[in-house]
């Protein structure tokens, strides 16, 4: 009980702290020339990470799982997301955001996790989905919501973002 505590308590901050940065940046875009694609399903992330916290939650609550055997691993894989998500928010300073905003020829970021990965923002928030809750032994909702995830974003959210910035990123630059 008490992980779970500090787990959800950990979680909830750092989420309530990236969507403040993410509104600021969002207004500094939109007042530089931004503009945001794909609003229409922004909401969809939004319950999926408010549903993947309260199943986490009840999971650990009625099932009271023992904390699994293997979870140095999870935690590992957990600082490795967290360390790969800031890494991520750095290298794109004010560009980051948890919407797709888009500036008029704008050149696609090449330092820091984006000169090895196209979107390390992502592949920092799967692992979190995954390991965060098996850390708590919560297996079915880090099944659930890695799928639900995994479909959000290879369906929607990724394909959304690079139609995006197909037009608008200047190329060789």
């Amino acid at each position: 009980m008490t992980l779970l505590v500090l787990v959800l308590t950990i979680v909830i901050a750092q989420r309530l702290s990236e969507l403040v940065l993410a509104r600021r940046n969002y207004r500094w875009a939109m007042h530089h020339g931004g503009t945001e694609y794909s609003a229409d399903h922004y909401w969809l992330f939004v319950v999926l990470h408010s549903l993947w916290m309260a199943s986490m939650a009840l999971e650990s609550l009625i099932r009271q799982p023992p904390v699994p055997t293997w979870w140095p691993i999870f935690l590992t894989l957990i600082v490795v997301a967290q360390v790969l998500r800031y890494w991520a928010i750095t290298a794109l300073g004010r560009y980051w955001n948890t919407r797709i905003v888009i500036f008029d020829r704008m050149t696609r970021v090449q330092s820091g996790p984006y000169r090895y990965l196209r979107h390390p923002n992502y592949v920092a928030v799967v692992l979190e989905i995954a390991a965060i809750p098996a850390l708590l032994g919560a297996w079915y909702t880090a099944l659930l919501f890695s799928i639900a995830n995994g479909a959000l974003l290879l369906l929607i959210r990724i394909p959304a973002e690079e139609r995006a910035l197909k037009d608008r990123v200047v190329r060789g630059e």
